[in-house]
């Protein structure tokens, strides 16, 4: 896919200073969090050429999925790798794999109000009023940092709370003289935290001249070849700089990023792009997938306020029609969604699939019609948190516009279905390809309302989203026929005996896994068919690809 315009005139505009990235999808979701010491030129390489030409997959479906990008400059490196943690634990963007987990940057705590305070390492900071420095990227100089302090103040290093006289005797760092020992009386307490207080300060930076004492030692050591020593000042100055470098305090920073999509103003716009009285709160969405035919599927996706509401997705087998009709198992699927759901409204719980697929159940019609006049004469009150016509049950709740992926013909069939439900009150729309044209009952000719529209953006956001979830699962189902088809090669294997294999392991890669007696249990295999079968799979050896049970279809 190409990039588009206004990716590239906001890379265009970024600037040359470090900062983080988000990544977001056609939804406005972040899928992805980076750092960069140059913002212009680690954005800008996500899309060079040479780039999307490899082989990561991985990267590949990134870049494909990318339609927007946002920035925050920081003042360092540094700060943006705190900044990329922070963001990457809020947002848990599935592109990301680091910093995913609980997990935080070191910070280094002391409270003065202890009897005889102590530095210690935290990875949270907590309300107990200690005051604490960082977070720390590099946890490495920040030890080597603290294990300077306590040399330089003459501070305790052990972990007892409050150090007593008898632990005296085994103080190593009171024997070293790293320590004042004031548990023993060697300082009072108002001269250790006269030591403890200069060494927050020296935490903080403000000693600057200790640095220079060092580089002076660092060079007077390098002079005299005494290059061992040199080296080690060199070390510990870095881990200077690096802890005193000043990071800014990220808690404050707002989350509010713009985002790719503005679903309030997309929902507005195609309310008055259709005529409608107030913007649909609920939209619901249909797609047809088959090859030649085969495995014909259906899906279902539900947008609550112009965001996907992945709880109220459905999938479907088409199972009336005979062969490649996408007329028919359109009708199918609208008429088996919504027969529920005015079961559900009715208190009835089945599956009412027609006959032939000619309609619904005659038994069940006086139901369906009871349920559909109280649509109609607003009997039936959604609860306020819907956002929809009706309370939600098994089945989802009813929609304010339904959106069909396809033209004339598929609209028709659909809004056929409706009337004969009595659900004709209810828009419905069809949305056909290449123009993106806009298809409703009873007009002749298309609405199109260009590809840059909010509202055009919106429908095609949501007709991908039907688009995928169809195509995933036909996909899945095939890849499970393939699985299966190695039992075909078995000698003597039936239908029959087939599918009891099936219905007792789930998948050929667990019936692989069984025992000779396990399988040994299925009606049809005794003991030596059971080894045969077992001797016939472990010499196929593994099947390519991975087997993913069957989901359980709607309806």
């Amino acid at each position: 896919m190409p990039i588009s315009d206004s990716i590239r005139k906001k890379i265009g505009g970024l600037p040359h200073k470090p900062g983080i990235y988000l990544m977001r999808d056609r939804f406005g979701t972040v899928i992805y969090v980076g750092k960069a010491r140059d913002l212009r030129k680690r954005v800008s390489q996500y899309f060079h050429p040479s780039r999307r030409m490899g082989w990561d997959l991985k990267f590949n479906a990134l870049v494909e999925a990318i339609r927007d990008v946002d920035i925050h400059i920081v003042r360092s490196e540094p700060e943006a790798l705190l900044l990329e943690s922070k963001l990457i634990k809020e947002f848990k963007p599935r592109y990301n794999i680091s910093f995913r987990d609980d997990k935080r940057f070191l910070l280094l705590k002391v409270n003065l109000a202890d009897p005889i305070p102590n530095f210690a390492f935290a990875r949270f900071r907590k309300d107990d009023g200690a005051r604490y420095f960082g977070p720390f990227p590099n946890a490495t100089a920040l030890r080597n940092v603290v294990a300077l302090t306590r040399r330089l103040f003459n501070l305790r290093g052990c972990r007892v709370f409050t150090p007593g006289a008898g632990d005296y005797k085994h103080c190593l760092y009171a024997h070293l003289k790293y320590c004042t020992a004031p548990c023993v009386g060697n300082v009072s307490r108002e001269q250790y935290m006269e030591q403890v207080k200069a060494a927050c300060d020296f935490l903080e930076g403000q000693c600057r001249e200790m640095q220079e004492q060092f580089e002076a030692e660092m060079k007077a050591a390098a002079a005299a070849q005494d290059f061992e020593r040199a080296a080690s000042l060199r070390d510990l100055i870095r881990d200077l700089k690096a802890t005193w470098k000043k990071t800014e305090k990220f808690e404050r920073i707002p989350y509010s990023l713009p985002g790719a999509a503005n679903p309030r103003a997309d929902l507005a716009e195609l309310s008055r792009a259709l005529a409608m009285a107030t913007p649909p709160a609920r939209i619901e969405a249909f797609d047809i997938s088959n090859i030649s035919g085969t495995f014909a599927v259906a899906s279902l996706v539900s947008f609550k306020n112009g965001r996907p509401d992945r709880a109220n997705y459905r999938r479907f087998r088409i199972k009336t029609v005979e062969g490649q009709d996408d007329f028919a198992s359109i009708a199918e699927v609208v008429r088996r969604r919504y027969s529920r759901l005015l079961d559900e409204a009715n208190g009835r719980h089945h599956d009412p699939v027609a006959e032939g697929g000619q309609g619904i159940p005659r038994e069940l019609q006086k139901a369906a019609d009871e349920a559909a006049r109280r649509v109609r004469n607003k009997k039936w009150k959604p609860a306020p948190e819907s956002g929809g016509r009706t309370e939600a049950g098994k089945w989802g709740i009813m929609p304010d516009l339904i959106l069909i992926d396809g033209g004339k013909g598929q609209l028709n069939a659909a809004a056929a279905q409706l009337q004969n439900l009595g659900l004709e009150t209810i828009p419905v729309i069809g949305l056909a390809k290449e123009f993106e044209d806009i298809y409703m009952p009873g007009r002749s000719e298309p609405l199109r309302l260009g590809l840059d529209n909010p509202a055009t953006k919106l429908l095609q956001r949501i007709r991908d989203e039907s688009h995928r979830i169809a195509n995933s699962y036909n996909a899945q189902l095939r890849l499970k026929r393939v699985s299966e088809s190695v039992l075909d090669e078995f000698p003597g294997i039936g239908d029959r005996r087939k599918q009891a294999l099936l219905k007792k392991f789930g998948s050929v890669q667990r019936l692989r896994i069984a025992t000779v007696e396990q399988i040994a249990s299925v009606p049809g295999f005794g003991g030596a068919a059971a080894a045969e079968l077992k001797k016939f799979l472990e010499a196929r050896g593994s099947l390519p690809g991975k087997t993913s049970e069957e989901a359980t279809a709607a309806g």
